[in-house]
């Protein structure tokens, strides 16, 4: 069997796209959705990770411009493996802890950003008549995530076991 020079067989590894979204949520189990301008689904705060920027930051960077929220990033919840779907090449989805917000902190939050058109809280089936698919099923995991203090594998949005 032939090796390839070293470059090359680098340059042939795959290159997986990855974003990171944190979820808020309130007392009640609501979440805290974005309104993109871009596109027609609703999103978590969060983005596509930057060339050279870890998850985390991304995370941490995405919040601070969509909704004005600045304050530490909680505990990673949910990595999703995202098929590719033809438009979009196979992705890896980060899903941090935000922590919990309130009507009021919602109400002020400051939307600065023009990708972002309103913010608000929803339960978890609203959420889901307002996202993606994947994403609402991604969401129901990081909630059962955070509430069992754990981390969970998805593919999808579907929980893996074991």
């Amino acid at each position: 069997m032939d090796l390839l020079p070293f470059d090359e067989y680098v340059a042939s590894l795959a290159r997986k796209r990855m974003s990171a979204g944190v979820l808020f949520r309130d007392t009640t189990g609501r979440v805290l959705l974005v309104e993109p301008s871009y596109k027609p689904h609703w999103d978590i705060p969060g983005g596509a990770v930057d060339a050279d920027e870890p998850p985390w930051a991304t995370a941490v960077r995405e919040v601070r411009e969509e909704v004005g929220i600045d304050r530490p990033l909680g505990r990673l919840l949910v990595i999703d493996h995202v098929s590719a779907d033809g438009r979009m090449p196979e992705g890896i989805a980060f899903v941090f802890d935000g922590g919990l917000v309130t009507d009021q902190q919602v109400r002020s939050l400051s939307l600065t950003d023009p990708e972002i058109v309103s913010a608000g809280l929803h339960t978890l089936d609203e959420a889901a008549a307002k996202v993606k698919p994947a994403l609402a099923a991604r969401l129901a995991v990081a909630v059962e995530a955070a509430d069992r203090g754990e981390l969970a594998l998805c593919e999808d949005g579907k929980r893996v076991t074991g």
